[in-house]
């Protein structure tokens, strides 16, 4: 059964950071979402400010009008990624308000709950749960890679994404979705927070996992989910990119996961890793392409992030890359993700 659940955006609803709360809105199967926390932006439909679908979803200004609406509420979300996952002093403030009014936390920060002596006590004293998602594994709990992956029969897609915040994971909830609608079994690996927090069942968290330990973790989560769920595709959510300086990551899914194809993802008007001038340029997708493939994967389609674009700007990008790239190219969000899955249903089983 769902748990009902407010998340806590911080004031940042409009910005990437609230990507865990954008993830949420759009859909979970562990957590019912009864309303945002956001004084900014108060009185509005999140759905509606998110993507101008309206998804009776009110945004609040505080727990007090939380509390006076709702009969239930299981949990508060800390629904945003901040700059070295610390907690900032009122998402602190709105965690405490919840934990004296009975309400348990979920947090995907680095920055720990359960740590912070303080917050555990009042936790304890008003018997709610904390919980640390990104709490990090003992060695002892962690897997090492063995080669198992090459035991898995079904084709494994990564996606991948050229910055961070560009919408890899919800391009590839958008594909499982779609696949189901195909009668193709196909499941998820969840390698972030949001992931764990829409329910899927296989995964690990990538950014919490010791580095000499992220192989196995991937691999195992992979092998296991082929054993137990015999799906038709795998599809892998990829974190960061290849090449940004503040956390390059990518390689790992096609080398020690095995995913011999990739949907690359890509938001045109962004021209800075992070939308900082210094971190460098965002390279060109061609020259992305190039290095998945010598890497031995193959890219089976782009997908575009139309951030910052209008409908017309969108189309025109489009048509754009569509003439120099010899594969599907798709805006996700406001056309679907068909062809993606077409292109995966022809993949060898």
């Amino acid at each position: 059964m769902k748990k009902n659940v407010l998340i806590a955006t911080d004031n940042l609803f409009l910005t990437n950071n609230a990507k865990t709360a954008h993830g949420l809105l759009r859909g979970s199967k562990r957590f019912h979402v009864l309303a945002v926390l956001d004084e900014e932006n108060k009185h509005a439909d999140a759905g509606q400010l998110l993507d101008g679908n309206n998804r009776n979803v009110p945004i609040l200004g505080t727990i007090d009008e939380a509390i006076k609406q709702f009969k239930t509420i299981d949990y508060l979300v800390v629904g945003v990624a901040t700059v070295g996952g610390i907690l900032s002093d009122s998402l602190l403030q709105v965690i405490r308000e919840a934990i004296s009014n009975g309400i348990g936390i979920v947090n995907g920060l680095h920055d720990q709950l359960q740590e912070r002596k303080d917050i555990a006590l009042l936790a304890s004293q008003n018997k709610v749960e904390l919980i640390d998602i990104r709490k990090p594994k003992t060695p002892k709990e962690l897997h090492f890679w063995s080669g198992d992956i090459f035991k898995v029969k079904a084709p494994i897609v990564a996606f991948l994404a050229m910055d961070c915040a560009m919408g890899k994971r919800t391009t590839a909830n958008l594909v499982v979705e779609e696949c189901l609608q195909y009668n193709q079994n196909a499941h998820m690996i969840y390698t972030g927070q949001t992931g764990w927090m829409q329910g899927h069942k296989y995964g690990f968290i990538f950014d919490s996992t010791l580095n000499d330990f992220v192989s196995g973790e991937l691999e195992h989560a992979i092998t296991s989910c082929w054993k137990e769920a015999t799906p038709d595709v795998i599809i892998l959510e990829g974190q960061s990119s290849l090449r940004n300086p503040s956390g390059p990551c990518g390689l790992e899914f096609i080398i020690s996961g095995n995913a011999s194809q990739v949907v690359l993802i890509h938001a045109p008007k962004k021209k800075y890793f992070d939308d900082d001038p210094l971190w460098g340029e965002i390279p060109s997708v061609a020259s992305e392409i190039d290095i998945i493939e010598k890497f031995g994967a193959t890219v089976i389609a782009l997908a575009l992030n139309t951030s910052g674009l209008s409908k017309q700007e969108a189309l025109s990008y489009k048509a754009s890359y569509q003439k120099t790239l010899d594969i599907p190219v798709v805006l996700p969000l406001e056309e679907g993700v068909k062809k993606i899955v077409s292109e995966i249903k022809g993949l060898s089983l």
